[in-house]
């Protein structure tokens, strides 16, 4: 395992780049997403993660900049209809969304009905396909059994996924290193790995990194980044 105060790969500039920053959040407005904008591309934050809504908005606040849009989709509970969700991402991919967070249908998934989970990520990932987008399943692991989210992950895989991430973080948890570990084991390198929620230092950021996750999702990215070797 690597060491967490390795210089090169836990630099500051190396670890905003896997930062996705989220403002998503129903009271953050206008102001919110142009200081997040301006936040993310004064500190190398790599992906500024918005609501499908903001998406051209937030596409014309870092014109210009390295900062990447991705679009939530089906947020934060994802039971809404296939449909609804392909044309959601249409329409974020058509605004300027690079990738797309999309949340499985959760109430299809414990209720077993696992080939309909399977359909609704196929569906974004087809339309996300065709403009060379890439899709995060977030499955909301502080639902699920350990078995679960590993079946959840193999769905995602087999749906043509790109990520998994464990939360949306409007559910009662967020990421855990157990849940990752799952998750990491499940896809064995074949997608990425995103942990989300509850992660608000330094420290846990650059835990999960070491642990082997691809990206890690925030809500303070400029917090996270300031305790940097603290």
């Amino acid at each position: 395992m690597a060491n967490a105060d390795d210089p090169v790969r836990f630099a500051r500039a190396a670890v905003a780049a896997r930062l996705d920053h989220a403002v998503l959040k129903p009271t953050l407005g206008d102001g919110e997403l142009a200081a997040a904008s301006e936040m993310c591309l004064a500190r190398g934050v790599g992906c500024l993660c918005v609501r499908s809504c903001d998406v051209a908005e937030a596409g014309r606040l870092l014109r210009g900049g390295s900062v990447v849009v991705a679009s939530v989709v089906g947020f934060p509970h994802g039971n809404v209809r296939l449909e609804v969700k392909a044309l959601e991402a249409a329409l974020a991919i058509e605004d300027g969304a690079t990738e797309l967070d999309m949340v499985m249908n959760i109430p299809a998934f414990l209720s077993g009905r696992h080939a309909d989970v399977a359909r609704d990520v196929a569906a974004v990932v087809e339309v996300a396909g065709r403009s060379d987008v890439l899709v995060k399943v977030i499955l909301e692991t502080c639902l699920l059994s350990d078995g679960e989210i590993a079946a959840a992950c193999r769905i995602a895989e087999e749906s043509g996924a790109d990520f998994v991430k464990t939360s949306t973080g409007f559910a009662s948890g967020g990421a855990t290193h157990e849940a990752v570990a799952i998750m990491l084991q499940a896809v064995g390198g074949r997608l990425g790995v995103k942990a989300s929620g509850g992660i608000r230092t330094w420290a846990e950021c650059v835990a999960y990194l070491e642990q082997g996750c691809s990206r890690i999702g925030v809500g303070d990215a400029a917090a996270i980044l300031g305790g940097a070797g603290s």
